[in-house]
């Protein structure tokens, strides 16, 4: 079944559509999985330029059988090609027979080889040249090996952790093994092709071998006599036919002698050292645990009203902020943490801050402030949001910080100390001096070309951490994939609200099956917030574009990770906050010179317009709906080992010299829930970490997060009627051929169970390949959430899924915030639909959210209390007034979609602007 041309293994619906529609003859079909159901397949059929898709589903024993109505006999089948031989002829209850299969695209033989620079890379390549070249080649051209042996070499390239060394194998299999086969006959009986074929690929080995043998024998000569178990063959020189295997084998005999042998032998020689010398041994005492070190007070010089000149003094500690005029050494005025009641930043006047705050008998006060520069206000914003959470009495956290940092760390080990990478300084938007050591709540940690040994990393990030910031930081887990590895650690205190731990990886190299590109993924819940990390290495070089576009599409369906329940939505909707980020490899496509050229005049806007990234993002072909901080550092790639003042752009190869243009492969993006608060507070990469053609990059955000919510009242303990969520109506436009009728999922953390609605009231496809659908009120649900009080119900969320009666299978996701829909009177809703990555409609409506009138209460969060505004030129400085609250601005568009400019590419998807 695997050579059938029409059967395309796991592409999307839309994609199966679309190869349909570019064939175009009624009667074309193909075959795919099924989304729905595991081990299924979806039939999908052209007739009258609308698709059909017919489920193709096993029974217990194994037998095929297209899905039919209640009633009817199927007709079973032992194989998918037997089946789509019978419904090739006519009158089987299809609408149109089998009559053009619409075959898949052949798998491109030339993927992503490059290994780097790093020392062995050239093998990795050879050896994944090797599986791509036997795998790709038809079977009539493999050379004459048993049936058996193609079929467990295939099977165990797909499976084995060791893919590349598969290659080599592949080699041998491909046209030395029938070589050995007639030897064999001859009274040759050494396989002296398969040896050679071993020591190949063992050479790396060798020389971690090498390497490990000579410290272990250097370790137990300390502890032993002169005579070192060196083995016979290393003493005597090689004796036999196969001399490198032999050495092999005999350092493997070593290196298994000594670990065995080397803690017995240590234990007996400090025993008898204490013995001989009659000393005492020290009782064993636990090292006191680190001291958090306390923050130092800051202090801003500013500008109050238009000349005067001032210092505001921040006493994270105390919890105070003190105003002094400059030249005096006292404070004119010190204000206490809870009398400040709001801090206003200005959108036109980056540096320009607003203190709001409570001073009997005027009452309420505002004061504007005008610091040196943007970076120094959001050094003092966040010195504030720091002391408000330290004072804040809450149990549960309102507010945490996340760092995240990417760096290909090019094969070799790293310098000695990350400091300027953990703490965010460097070129871009870093952090102020006075704010780069506050220690963040949770640090992810993703490098590529890591040749580190897991724990070792591990241990020297935990180190590194404990010597900066003076926490015993916690590991929550480590996920690997070859040299792509994530590590996430978190403070001690945290430790027990992080819950549901899902790890998962994704190789995307040769046919998917090798991990030297890929990805790993995390997700967890800190208290009641899910947050997802992607750490990815796509594929290298500037023309494969599209490969990394399908790179990132492979990722995005595969990764296992989240709520299993949610298995069935979009990768990117499954989470409150997702953050993706690591080796991207997209390019700019410019001249190297030109290049050059603007990165000397720090000309970075004209650069950010043709790379590849944005170019992608831009026609929404990945990363839909993410975001990215404001590139405002030079390309991180490709430097010259050891210095950062020189591209080193040239790469001579084998096959020729080979341009890397200097380019932004290091990037960060995020995507969140609607209506939740993410900010990005640095993005940048270091200047003083050479080791790597790559420079580190690292990015912290400031994140709101929710905690298990505990109602005053006890659910059930008055009769008053629970929270409902109401619609009105629901209408629909999906990119599809088909005609389906279809209904809705509901999913949410705060329902029970999911619901779903009936099946859609109107229907209509006035555009080709388009379907607009509608659902009127009596055929969708009035949901309860399990918790009626509205300081819940407001950071809750709905997602949504539209899916086909007959395939059961999604036309498309769509997430919506609650907060916006909670009142008497319906609101409407707008925004995109996403399946696997792709934008596939949009959808909008009317809805509400009622809540009881005992449970309206609620209360402010920690990153409330700060807001944006526009310049007000007519307020006065240094007059009471009563603080205004933040602007609410007209909900013209959802906050989950973009500016109007780069909204709907089709005409075909609803226009919203102007909706009220």
């Amino acid at each position: 079944m695997a050579a059938a041309g029409w059967y395309h293994r796991d592409i999307s619906r839309v994609v199966a559509e679309e190869l349909l529609a570019k064939a175009g003859r009624d009667g074309c079909f193909l075959v795919r999985d099924s989304e729905s159901v595991s081990g299924a397949y979806a039939l999908c059929l052209l007739f009258q330029q609308h698709v059909h898709t017919y489920r193709i589903l096993p029974d217990e024993e194994g037998l095929l059988s297209v899905q039919t109505i209640q009633g009817i006999q199927a007709k079973c089948f032992r194989t998918l090609p037997d089946l789509i031989s019978a419904y090739q002829q006519p009158n089987n209850g299809l609408v149109t027979p089998l009559l053009y299969p619409v075959h898949r695209a052949s798998w491109a033989a030339h993927e992503d080889l490059d290994g780097g620079d790093s020392p062995g890379g050239g093998h990795v390549a050879s050896a994944v040249a090797g599986v791509g070249t036997w795998l790709s080649a038809p079977l009539a051209s493999r050379p004459h090996i048993s049936q058996q042996l193609q079929q467990r070499l295939e099977e165990q390239v797909h499976s084995s952790p060791a893919s590349d060394f598969m290659g080599f194998m592949a080699e041998y299999l491909s046209h030395h093994v029938q070589l050995d086969l007639e030897a064999l006959p001859h009274g040759h009986p050494q396989l002296c092709h398969l040896s050679t074929a071993l020591v190949t690929a063992c050479q790396a080995l060798h020389r971690r071998i090498d390497f490990t043998l000579a410290g272990l024998e250097t370790l137990a000569r300390v502890f032993d006599t002169p005579m070192s178990p060196r083995s016979p063959a290393r003493e005597q020189g090689l004796l036999t036919s196969d001399p490198d295997l032999e050495l092999l084998l005999n350092k493997i005999s070593t290196v298994n002698h000594l670990l065995s042998s080397l803690e017995k032998k240590v234990l007996k020689s400090l025993q008898e050292t204490v013995s001989r010398h009659n000393l005492a041994l020290p009782s064993a005492v636990a090292a006191p645990p680190p001291v958090t070190k306390p923050l130092a007070v800051q202090s801003f010089e500013v500008k109050v009203g238009r000349s005067q000149r001032a210092a505001l003094t921040v006493d994270v500690e105390l919890g105070t902020v003190a105003i002094s005029k400059r030249g005096t050494g006292s404070p004119e005025e010190t204000i206490p943490q809870d009398k400040i009641l709001q801090l206003i930043k200005y959108q036109s006047v980056p540096s320009k801050v607003r203190l709001v705050y409570d001073r009997e008998p005027q009452k309420n006060l505002s004061r504007d402030f005008i610091f040196p520069s943007a970076r120094k206000r959001e050094a003092f914003c966040q010195l504030l949001q720091l002391m408000k959470i330290q004072h804040s009495n809450l149990d549960e956290p309102d507010l945490i910080s996340v760092y995240v940092g990417t760096w290909n760390m090019g094969s070799t080990p790293p310098p000695r100390s990350l400091a300027s990478w953990l703490t965010s300084r460097g070129l871009g938007h870093t952090q102020d001096e006075t704010t780069a050591c506050i220690p963040h709540d949770i640090y992810v940690i993703g490098t590529q070309e890591n040749s580190l040994g897991d724990r070792e990393w591990v241990e020297f990030l935990r180190t590194s951490l404990k010597t900066l910031m003076a926490i015993d930081y916690r590991v929550v887990t480590l996920q690997c994939l070859w040299s792509i590895k994530m590590a996430v650690l978190v403070k001690p205190e945290h430790e027990r609200r992080i819950s549901h731990v899902h790890t998962s990886s994704v190789k995307t190299g040769i046919a998917n099956t090798l991990g030297n590109k890929g990805a790993v993924g995390v997700s967890f819940l800190f208290n009641g917030t899910s947050f997802g990390f992607v750490n990815c290495h796509l594929a290298s070089g500037s023309e494969k574009t599209h490969r990394r576009n399908q790179n990132y599409s492979d990722i995005l369906r595969s990764l296992a990770l989240g709520d299993k329940r949610l298995s069935a939505f979009d990768l990117t909707l499954r989470f409150t906050h997702l953050f993706w980020f690591g080796d991207l490899n997209y390019r700019l496509d410019m001249d190297v010179q030109d290049i050059l050229g603007h990165v000397t005049k720090k000309e970075f806007e004209a650069l950010l317009a043709v790379d590849q990234l944005n170019l992608e993002r831009e026609k929404n072909k990945v990363f839909l709906q993410f975001s990215e901080g404001d590139i405002s550092f030079p390309p991180t790639y490709r430097y010259e080992r050891g210095s950062r003042d020189t591209y080193l752009w040239q790469k001579f190869k084998p096959t020729g010299l080979r341009i890397n243009v200097p380019s932004w492969c290091d990037r960060v993006l995020w995507k969140s829930h609607p209506e939740t608060h993410v900010v990005c507070n640095s993005y940048g990469c270091t200047d003083d970490i050479v080791t790597s053609d790559h420079s580190p990059v690292f990015a912290t955000f400031e994140v709101g997060v929710t905690s298990q919510f505990v109602p005053k009242k006890a659910p059930g303990s008055d009769p008053e009627p629970l929270a409902c969520i109401e619609w009105e109506s629901i209408e629909v436009t999906v990119r599809t051929s088909s005609r389906s009728k279809c209904y809705i999922e509901f999913h949410s953390y705060c329902l029970e169970e999911p619901q779903r609605s009936g099946e859609n009231t109107s229907q209509s496809c006035d555009i080709p390949g388009f379907l607009t659908l509608g659902w009127s009120a009596k055929n969708l649900p009035v949901l309860n959430p399990i918790l009626p009080d509205l300081e819940y119900l407001v950071d809750q969320h709905l997602l949504l899924s539209i899916k086909g009666v007959e395939s059961c299978e999604s036309y498309g996701e769509c997430c919506i915030a609650m907060r916006s829909m909670i009142g008497s009177v319906a609101q409407q809703f707008e925004t995109f639909l996403f399946h696997r990555g792709e934008e596939t409609g949009s959808m909008r409506g009317w809805m509400k959210v009622r809540v009881p009138k005992g449970r309206r209460s609620t209360r402010e969060r920690l990153y409330e209390w700060i807001s944006f505004e526009e310049e007000d030129a007519e307020l006065a400085v240094d007059t009471p007034t009563c603080p205004k609250p933040p602007l609410q601005r007209l909900r013209t568009r959802p906050h989950s979609l973009p500016e109007p400019a780069s909204s709907y590419t089709n005409p075909a998807y609803f226009i919203f602007e102007g909706v009220p």
